[in-house]
């Protein structure tokens, strides 16, 4: 009796977390609570200082090596990297296998990232291209992946998973675009030895694949000094998750991405919410809103970022240089777009980068949650509104609800 107790005590415990973990909306809503929390914890007197010191503490495990110096440049720089790497070994398996399989739908993803970063730049310089704030026009060019899909993911089924995969792919591409953008034009200095001997690991990555090599092992060592050689180069080096997660043979994917979905989801990509928004908010925001550096930053990414995705997207499908994600209409891409608009860890990077004042980065990082905010809203009422008018138009195919299933809810390995 008391056994039997004791299993229904666990059952309900335990059984609506699992329905939680395996719900993908679940890692929006965490990711939404988590952001709120930090927001309140920074700026709440008895946990303010604490709470934003936390993330500049020293550590430093491997004292003889160059690694990031604090906790924040360790979630950004290495625990992110598993983050990229995860989402691109989903894109390469797409683009094998799956939607993004054609060279016509893969096409699509990169033009709609490159107007997506050129249209934002455009408008932040109408406001600043002849002030002294000009340098910040890289700012509103970044798709955050982590929260633009954990918007989306809020919408479960109602977004057929093609879309879900075009934001991943454009986000990626996007992040890779803004890194290219900050190692040209927003570092001070890059290490070239480091820079020489990335290139070399990643030539040897290549070599592996071409050869056939199965062993995953050797691809994640080589990996690893990959990252550590981007990190030392001045190169942001999150890029070599996505480095790595594509020279990697394609029967090896599914096991990493069965394995890394909860830690990623469930702790990297919450720790990185946490860490990002540790954010010191103005005790007044009206001489912020009035700044041109806010007008250029909210409209770029409100305005600019899906005018930019949509119209170049718009162009290539018309002309036939590219094709729409399978069983999607254009209404629905308009939609993705506007959650394109959601910058955050490239876009305060780059803003860090851009201004060298407090006031500055102040305003500029207010600009970018606000916009940030202004465009997960907009994206997500849009296209749950939107949602209500395809239903009936075949759209969302219970084939799709399967597929979207599988992609982003893979069964754990365990």
């Amino acid at each position: 009796m008391l056994a039997t107790r004791k299993k229904n005590i666990l059952h309900h415990v335990f059984t609506p977390l699992r329905k939680f973990l395996s719900d993908s909306r679940a890692t929006g809503i965490l990711l939404i609570i988590c952001t709120i929390v930090s927001l309140i914890l920074s700026n709440a007197s008895p946990t303010q200082t604490a709470y934003i010191n936390f993330f500049k503490e020293p550590f430093h495990p491997i004292s003889f090596l160059n690694t990031p110096g604090d906790i924040l440049t360790w979630i950004n720089d290495a625990f992110m990297a598993c983050f990229f790497f995860l989402v691109a070994l989903e894109i390469k398996r797409e683009l094998r296998i799956g939607e993004l399989a054609s060279v016509k739908k893969s096409l699509l993803p990169i033009l709609a990232a490159l107007g997506g970063m050129i249209c934002p730049a455009i408008i932040f310089s109408l406001f600043n291209g002849n002030t002294s704030y000009a340098h910040g026009w890289g700012i509103p060019m970044a798709t955050d992946i982590a929260f633009s899909l954990g918007v989306l993911s809020l919408l479960g089924k109602r977004v057929p998973v093609q879309l879900k995969i075009f934001l991943a792919a454009l986000a990626i591409i996007d992040d890779l675009g803004a890194i290219v953008t900050i190692a040209i034009f927003y570092t001070s200095q890059l290490h070239f030895g480091y820079l020489v001997s990335a290139i070399g690991i990643i030539s040897l990555l290549v070599a592996l694949n071409f050869l056939k090599v199965k062993n995953p092992v050797f691809y994640l060592i080589p990996g690893l000094i990959l990252w550590y050689c981007l990190f030392n180069s001045g190169v942001h080096a999150t890029i070599a998750g996505v480095v790595v997660a594509f020279s990697m043979p394609l029967s090896s994917l599914e096991k990493f991405e069965r394995k890394l979905f909860y830690p990623v989801n469930f702790f990297i990509m919450p720790l990185f919410a946490l860490a990002n928004t540790a954010i010191i908010l103005p005790g007044t925001f009206g001489s912020i809103y009035t700044s041109s550096i806010s007008a250029g930053v909210i409209l770029g990414l409100l305005i600019g970022k899906p005018t930019g995705i949509f119209l170049f997207s718009f162009l290539a499908t018309k002309s036939g240089i590219a094709a729409m994600p399978s069983n999607t209409v254009y209404k629905q891409l308009f939609g993705v777009a506007m959650l394109g608009g959601i910058g955050f860890t490239m876009s305060i990077f780059t803003s860090t980068l851009s201004y060298h004042t407090d006031n500055l980065q102040i305003i500029s990082k207010v600009a970018i949650i606000c916009g940030s905010v202004l465009s997960s809203v907009f994206g997500y009422f849009y296209l749950r509104y939107l949602n209500l008018d395809v239903q009936g138009s075949n759209v969302h195919l219970p084939k799709l609800a399967a597929l979207e299933e599988s992609i982003i809810n893979p069964t754990p390995a365990f």
